[in-house]
């Protein structure tokens, strides 16, 4: 009887550190996915579109509450999007800040196929009117200061189009640009016969749906614009990379809707070169930027 009793309470005890154990496993999940979900990301930086200010092998601390964070906007691994709720910031964005976002697509599309997060600099804020003259940003007519580490390619000379610039049919090219207002919320835009394919995608994007009719009318949700006139719906941010001539941002793209902002650059907490592979560990550790950790994004 005596050892039927010890062999259960070694059982009961047995069983009360598993418990234990697998409590604090759940809470420090929990507390792990609330603290990536409300407060900070890691996100690495895969591309070269932000260089010098941001470099591919580059892994950065992101922080979700400035603006204001949100629940998850897609289920963990799939591209299946979800409704979410945003909470209040503590400030909104501004020209200059290096903000990560949910790309809202192409062109021409209407929503990228894919859940992607992007990183730009961000150039214009709703009501801001955006002009580049031979690379020269004006933000409201005020040269925009460039980041210290901004980098330039062939000059593409005023005249030269681009067809993959927005707005389509636009024949602006990616050093001069503009001027274009960034909307905002309750603007009005002129929509006509001339700028009709430009403005499509956009209005369509904002959630409607739009046609022009035998009678070179424009209809917008089936009801005809009076004077062609289309009130904005959201506000929108302008954005740029730092590696201008190798980067598809607003220029291309379009403008960015503000409530696919995901959050602030913060700072650089690990980088190294990411063309060396896992497989060769050693040289990867040697390629460590150590003078890159640690500092903060401007």
């Amino acid at each position: 009887m005596a050892k039927e009793k010890k062999r259960k309470e070694k059982s009961k005890i047995k069983k009360s550190k598993s418990k234990e154990l697998f409590d604090a496993f759940l809470y420090a999940a929990v507390a792990a996915f609330l603290i990536k979900v409300f407060l900070f990301e890691a996100y690495r930086i895969p591309t070269g579109s932000m260089e010098e200010t941001l470099k591919v092998g580059d892994f950065l601390l992101v922080t979700k509450f400035t603006y204001g964070a949100t629940t998850p906007r897609n289920i963990p691994f799939t591209d299946i999007r979800l409704p979410y709720i945003k909470l209040p910031g503590f400030k909104d964005p501004k020209p200059g800040d290096v903000i990560v976002f949910d790309f809202p697509g192409e062109r021409d599309e209407k929503q990228s196929k894919e859940v992607l997060n992007y990183i730009k600099r961000c150039i214009g804020v709703p009501g801001d009117t955006i002009h580049i003259v031979d690379r020269v940003i004006y933000n409201n007519g005020k040269v925009f200061q460039n980041a210290p580490d901004v980098k330039f390619a062939s000059l593409q000379p005023l005249g030269m189009k681009n067809t993959r610039i927005f707005p389509k049919n636009s024949g602006y090219n990616e050093d001069n640009y503009g001027p274009i207002r960034v909307p905002k919320e309750g603007d009005i835009i002129k929509i006509d016969t001339s700028n009709f394919e430009s403005w499509k995608m956009f209005v369509i994007r904002e959630g409607s749906a739009i046609e022009m009719r035998g009678d070179k009318k424009v209809y917008v949700d089936g009801q005809e614009l009076i004077n062609g006139d289309y009130k904005v719906k959201r506000d929108y941010l302008f954005m740029m990379g730092d590696n201008r001539n190798n980067s598809l941002d607003s220029r291309y793209w379009g403008f960015m809707p503000m409530e696919n902002v995901v959050g602030e650059a913060l700072m650089i907490y690990w980088s190294w070169d990411a063309n060396i592979s896992f497989a060769d560990f050693f040289n990867l550790l040697g390629s460590i930027r150590w003078e890159r950790l640690g500092k903060i994004v401007r």
